[in-house]
């Protein structure tokens, strides 16, 4: 996280919107702030995307809390976006 900034929320949602501009332009995921959704049907292409993601993250420092998120969530309450 940044540190003295008085507009940080704004300022990580920047970034993560950069950081997978091209995954949110084709419809794949969705992010907010610290949350990302991966919106593919295909259990295999949904791995290779959240692969995709983390080396992303890894590759710019930005580390997760595994415990802290649920993975390979099926949801209707999903399927229709945020």
């Amino acid at each position: 996280m940044f540190f003295y900034l008085t507009n940080l929320p704004a300022t990580f949602q920047a970034m993560m919107n950069k950081l997978l501009r091209d995954l949110i332009n084709l419809g794949k995921i969705e992010s907010f702030i610290d949350y990302v959704m991966v919106k593919i049907e295909s259990k295999k292409r949904h791995n290779e995307l959240v692969e995709e993601i983390l080396r992303r993250m890894e590759e710019n420092y930005l580390y997760i809390k595994l415990e802290k998120y649920k993975w390979k969530v099926r949801d209707r309450l999903f399927r229709g976006g945020l």
